[in-house]
């Protein structure tokens, strides 16, 4: 019997130490690279904080949205999804619902989004550097207002209440030929006498000719319910989708093709909401109604900081309060050639980036003190970096290089810098200090307060060389979405 227990005992033993081995082994992993050992955490290659793989979701002729999902993982404390929509000119993204939140940034052209809110339609018009915020489950559409421009936009994917298929889901309103409606999967009689019209006046909205989610309204073979909706005056439009709640049967005075306009409106009106307007101009403002969320420009912004070497701006719930509903903060970092974002620390949320416009090198730091990424970044790239880590971005000397993202908080963002005038080691007291480093307190002194710049710092040696770098990392389409961005810089 007690044969059998030692037995056992050493079983369990060898067991232990077997788990143990293994666990240690995912927390260390070591390599030789030019005859120095380093230590990386977690056994992750090098480019697990870049993000380069992208999906296309949606894709016509008309434009596409593809999507780069988060990593997730168990340092992740909230994943998010980074969006890419591209939208030629004079085409529509049609009305639709998500189970995911959105953020909007327009990085280059003009737009129009409408969207449902609070049981009326709040509609806006876009321009380069607005953030707009579109809840989960509220039906919007979004159009292309700019003359002969494409529109690009760079959207936060939230997926906290998303059902779990795929990054996101789309529920369309409208649809046709290849993209279904959420309704068209009812009976035809049941809609025929939910809308109170007839069979066929329902089959020809649902068995319409539609190529996909984002259509041209441009031509005679676009759409024409989307055609002559988008080209309705902007306050005929408004009071379309908002005043038929009574089901009103007579076409409006002056309309050609009355029976499409008319079912046109009952369905709008019946899917997207019953709130009536009051169609007052007081309601109205110069970039569409009032109610609702107004969008906030990042570029009319002041930075936040701003010195010799480059400028950031944050945005937080006290800037723009539609961030508190979804958690999210924004920002926006122009560095000059050459220049570096000092080493700091996030303590309240992780960061999610998009390169605009130049090159740089990231550098991320694990928890144990040992490199986590060390790589060079160009256009088009999507990076992020864990709460509690670490890191600092560097500029190529090659010219500025910019990077938008968005953070997993809405709270004002305090980054605790490690190293310059602003640095937490001159908050910190010497002695306790100097003696954590094992080194005296005037030797201490003379390392942090050699740099006299704070945040920026100016040129690093550690700088990416005067020489084009080519990164093979991320999909074509995002590479000529970057491609087509401009460095901008304020004035």
């Amino acid at each position: 019997m007690r044969s059998r227990s030692s037995n056992l005992l050493s079983f369990l033993l060898v067991g232990l130490v077997l788990c143990h081995g293994v666990s240690m082994e995912r927390q260390s992993v070591y390599r030789e690279e030019g005859g120095e050992e380093e230590e990386r955490g977690g056994g992750y290659d090098e480019q697990r904080f870049l993000l380069p793989r992208s999906e296309q979701v949606v894709r016509t002729d008309a434009g596409e949205m593809r999507v780069v999902k988060s990593s997730g993982g168990e340092i992740v404390n909230r994943p998010m999804h980074i969006g890419f929509i591209t939208m030629e000119p004079k085409t529509l993204f049609i009305p639709q619902y998500m189970d995911s939140s959105l953020i909007l940034f327009v990085r280059t052209g003009e737009a129009r989004v409408g969207s449902i809110y609070k049981d009326d339609l709040a509609e806006r018009r876009l321009k380069r550097g607005d953030i707009y915020r579109i809840a989960a489950g509220a039906t919007f559409y979004l159009e292309n207002i700019g003359e002969g421009q494409r529109l690009h936009i760079i959207c936060s994917i939230d997926p906290s209440e998303s059902l779990g298929s795929g990054p996101f889901q789309s529920y369309y309103i409208g649809g046709g030929t290849y993209i279904s409606s959420v309704l068209a999967g009812f009976h035809r009689e049941t809609l025929a006498n939910a809308f109170n019209v007839s069979r066929e006046d329902v089959e020809e909205i649902f068995d319409s000719k539609i190529e996909g989610p984002i259509v041209s309204v441009s031509d005679s073979h676009s759409p024409k319910l989307w055609t002559k909706f988008l080209q309705m005056k902007e306050q005929d439009r408004l009071q379309q989708l908002k005043k038929m709640v009574e089901f009103q049967n007579e076409p409006q005075e002056g309309e050609g093709e009355e029976e499409t306009s008319w079912s046109w409106r009952k369905l709008i009106n019946s899917v997207l909401g019953t709130g009536i307007g009051t169609g007052n101009k007081k309601d109205k403002d110069d970039r569409g109604t009032s109610k609702g969320p107004d969008s906030f420009n990042i570029y009319d912004r002041k930075p936040d900081f701003k010195n010799n070497y480059g400028w950031s701006i944050a945005l937080d719930d006290s800037d723009y309060k539609p961030l508190k509903h979804s958690g999210i903060g924004v920002y926006l970092v122009n560095l000059t050639a050459g220049s570096m974002m000092a080493p700091h620390v996030n303590p309240t949320a992780t960061e999610y980036g998009v390169v605009l416009g130049g090159s740089g090198r990231i550098q991320i730091v694990y928890p144990n003190g040992s490199s986590a990424m060390d790589t060079i970044v160009k256009e088009g790239d999507v990076f992020w970096v864990p709460r509690y880590f670490a890191f600092c971005q560097i500029a190529s000397r090659i010219g500025p290089f910019e990077f938008f993202g968005f953070t997993t908080s809405a709270s004002k963002n305090r980054p605790q810098f490690l190293v310059g005038a602003s640095s937490i080691l001159r908050t910190l007291p010497y002695p306790e200090l100097a003696a954590s480093f094992g080194v005296s307190v005037d030797r201490l002194r003379n390392l942090t307060e050699a740099q006299s710049e704070a945040v920026i710092l100016p040129s690093a040696a550690a700088a990416p060389p005067d020489k084009p770098v080519k990164v093979e990392r991320v999909p074509n389409v995002i590479k000529s979405f970057g491609r087509d961005m401009m460095i901008i810089g304020l004035e």
